[in-house]
């Protein structure tokens, strides 16, 4: 037993000591070694030398600090990588030892050519391997980003040459400050560097790079950087770890917990496994799972050209791997969140854990994601900083051709987690929100949602039509077990997000349908234009519950209704699961998210997805059904279409069905004095199905908002007196094909106290009974 103790305990270390291998200075194994013997596709054909490729003793180019550099510098002009959230100051053109290294990667000079060579000068070693010019060979291509032939067009590689101080840290807000840790700092000359050595107090490539080093494991291919090219073990999001974490967290400690938890880089979560051939192709150790390759995920340093912010594959262009083409942010998404990306194993096949996002997005109606869709024919999109933050009129107040999507308007990728909650724990690994009849059904952001950016409604009225008067940024990321009240300065809502964009937060004039690609065709409904959410969804304090007679009604997407079970006397069951209980104490208590209706088209009776949290998208994405809903909504909804939007939460049963003969208790029931009510039955319990029973059918709008969102009548209900009595009458954006006060004006009475005469008249409602639109 001790002997098996012994072993085990040796293996153990054996196996950490292989996952920490620490690089070692050994060039002659590595592909900088251009000489006839090295292991690369590049070499001489006859000249045996390793360092004369690099170095000179005698001659040397005339450059501060180089370590007696034996090739011309190029001569070209850059044009370096920028972006509207970087913060670094002056960058300009490539300098210092990055130019030593651009002598080669910029592709321009041959690699043979050397300064001196067995005392001769100017000599071009005859080389094999390389471009047809002698210089860095095109790899995949020179545009794409598997090529070591990095050009002048250096917009897709990570930025060198600027100043990285305290100051920049302290601007970025998510960047170590070089000032307090140790592993950051000048290189000195004769004391050993620290961990990522600067050059005058800038980043070089040599920060991150040292050309003459390999992993002790000659197999794994390291990039010749001086840290971790993986992640190691799960972050702990505190101080940098050199022995676990991924060299980018050297620099980048991206809010510290917030990446540790997030669903990218969390090791309960992201523990998928990269196919053979994308982990090849990506020099990634077979095995690879998504939480070891970290920020390489998403992001590579040398990336495709045309992609911005360092998008791994993030351009529009059609070819594997992708090679230039104009920047799109989803193309770096649906590597992983498609059924066709190829990455992953397993991918598209069932019960996959990563959400299958492109399918939404190629859906008859979908958000404008691509640049085609969107308004102006590029990506507009461009935030300022680590929350990303964008401005309107970016998001389209002030120029409507702006208005777009990208998956970073709605999500942070580098704080959205696995979860239930935003604050909750990395534990919680539940694919979306709470939705079960057991949970009262709220408004709280869910895990996808943490750290995101969006904005509060604030009202100076609540007058029907009046608009927010203002509206209050959400930000930041609030932490583990963060506050979730609206007040909190971050995102703790889903509509909070949402309302971004569809308010006049966004906009000056309300956006027109069809003005998009994949959007919802004009005149749809009789709508020609969208309407104001934060408007219509105000939940005045002076309207909750059933103050008498006429009063306010929503949908409880911002702020509960106060209307409970108790209070309209109905039959908890009247709604469907999530949003009944067996009590009655949910309904009015309750709120929901704009995901409960707008989304990817779901089966009969209810609003989740298929295959529940973890099967596919909960976010509106994209649809089969107009305005992005989970089911049909127009003039046709009600008796017949049970698949319709209202009866994934309404029970189609009891609100439409002709042939229910025990219907439940609804708000809508007559008074025990209302009279005969026109022959209609079950007048005391049910006047849904007693009016469907007696028509034949019941149609939504005849008597409720075509919006419905909000409206300024209780239980969303038309009143048609007030626009001339005609009935059916039909005017976007709330009318189609209405009929309730057709007869004369419409006398609001509470749930359970309606009678004959107060919805237009007893003549008038039997004559549209008998003929109904």
């Amino acid at each position: 037993m001790k002997c098996c103790n012994r072993y085990l305990l040796f293996m153990l270390l054996f196996f950490s000591m292989a996952l920490q291998a620490t690089p070692v200075s050994d060039i002659a194994n590595t592909v900088h070694n251009l000489s006839s013997s090295g292991p690369g596709t590049v070499t001489a054909t006859s000249e045996s030398q390793i360092c004369v490729f690099c170095h000179t003793p005698h001659d040397a180019e005339q450059v501060p600090a180089a370590p007696l550099w034996n090739r011309s510098l190029s001569g070209n002009t850059y044009t370096p990588y920028t972006s509207a959230s970087m913060d670094a100051v002056g960058l300009n053109q490539p300098g210092g030892s990055s130019k030593l290294c651009l002598s080669c990667h910029d592709g321009t000079l041959a690699l043979g050519a050397v300064n001196v060579l067995n005392g001769q000068s100017k000599v071009n070693i005859a080389m094999s391997g390389t471009s047809t010019t002698g210089g860095m060979p095109p790899g995949s291509g020179t545009q794409t980003g598997f090529t070591r032939n990095l050009g002048t067009n250096l917009t897709n590689d990570h930025p060198v040459s600027f100043p990285y101080d305290s100051t920049l840290a302290s601007t970025d807000g998510e960047l170590r400050d070089p000032a307090l840790v140790s592993h950051i700092g000048n290189r000195v000359a004769g004391v050993r560097p620290p961990l990522v050595p600067l050059e005058n107090g800038q980043l070089q490539c040599v920060s991150c790079h040292d050309p003459h080093i390999r992993d002790s494991n000659s197999a794994v291919n390291i990039k010749f950087l001086r840290l971790n090219r993986l992640q190691v073990s799960n972050p702990l999001g505190g101080n940098f770890d050199r022995n676990n974490d991924i060299i980018c967290l050297a620099c980048h400690d991206k809010l510290g917990q917030a990446w540790s938890m997030s669903a990218h880089a969390n090791q309960t979560v992201a523990d998928e496994i990269y196919s053979d051939t994308a982990a090849a192709q990506r020099d990634f150790p077979a095995g690879t799972q998504v939480w070891e390759a970290a920020c390489l995920n998403c992001h590579d340093t040398h990336t495709v050209q045309g992609a911005r912010r360092l998008l791994r594959e993030g351009t529009d262009s059609l070819s594997r791997p992708k090679s230039g083409g104009n920047s799109a942010i989803e193309e770096t998404c649906y590597q992983c969140h498609s059924s066709d990306g190829s990455v992953l194993l397993g991918q598209g096949g069932a019960g996959f854990p990563v959400p299958d996002i492109k399918t939404d997005f190629t859906s008859t109606r979908h958000m404008p994601i691509t640049s085609a869709d969107q308004p102006a024919g590029v990506e507009v999109h461009d935030i300022t900083d680590a929350d990303f933050s964008e401005t309107t009129l970016l998001l389209g107040k002030g120029n409507a051709q702006n208005r777009h999507v990208e998956c970073t308007d709605c999500h942070n990728p580098h704080r959205l987690m696995k979860n239930q909650l935003f604050n909750g724990s990395a534990g919680n690994t539940v694919g979306t929100h709470q939705h079960s009849a057991t949970v009262q059904h709220s408004n709280i952001a869910s895990g996808v949602l943490r750290g995101s950016r969006g904005v509060e409604p604030t009202y100076g009225s609540s007058t029907w039509g009046s608009v927010p008067s203002s509206y209050i940024v959400k930000q930041g990321d609030g932490g583990l077990g963060a506050s979730t009240a609206v007040s909190s300065a971050h995102v703790t809502r889903e509509y909070q997000v949402c309302l971004k964009c569809h308010s006049d937060y966004a906009y000056d004039i309300p956006p027109t349908l069809g003005d998009a690609g994949g959007g919802t065709p004009s005149g749809t409904n009789g709508l020609l234009q969208f309407t104001n959410q934060a408007m219509e969804f105000q939940a005045p304090v002076s309207d909750l519950g059933e103050p008498g007679g006429n009063h306010r009604g929503w949908h409880p997407v911002l702020g509960p209704t106060g209307r409970t079970a108790a209070v309209r006397g109905t039959t908890p069951s009247i709604f469907l699961a999530p949003f009944s209980d067996a009590s009655g104490t949910n309904i009015g208590n309750q709120t929901m998210y704009c995901s409960d209706c707008h989304g990817s088209a779901t089966a009969n009776g209810t609003s989740e997805p298929s295959g529940g949290p973890d099967g596919a998208p909960w976010g509106p994405h994209g649809s089969t059904k107009d305005f992005i809903l989970k089911g049909d909504w127009n003039n046709g909804t009600g008796t017949g279409q049970q698949d319709d939007l209202c009866f994934k939460c309404h029970n189609y049963d009891d609100y439409a069905n002709p042939n229910n003969t025990a219907p439940k208790t609804s708000g809508f029931r007559a008074s025990s004095s209302s009279g005969g009510m026109c022959g209609i039955s079950y007048k005391s319990t049910n006047l849904h199905i007693g009016h469907a029973r007696r028509i034949g059918r019941m149609e939504c709008s005849w008597c409720h908002a075509a919006v419905p969102h909000g409206w300024k009548n209780k239980a969303l209900l038309v009143d048609i007196s007030q626009e001339g009595g005609r009935a059916p009458y039909s005017s976007a954006p709330y009318y189609m094909q209405a009929m309730l006060g057709g007869g004369g004006a419409v006398n609001w009475k509470s749930s359970g106290n309606w009678t004959s005469s107060d919805c237009g008249g007893v003549s008038w409602m039997g004559r549209s009974c008998s003929n109904p639109p």
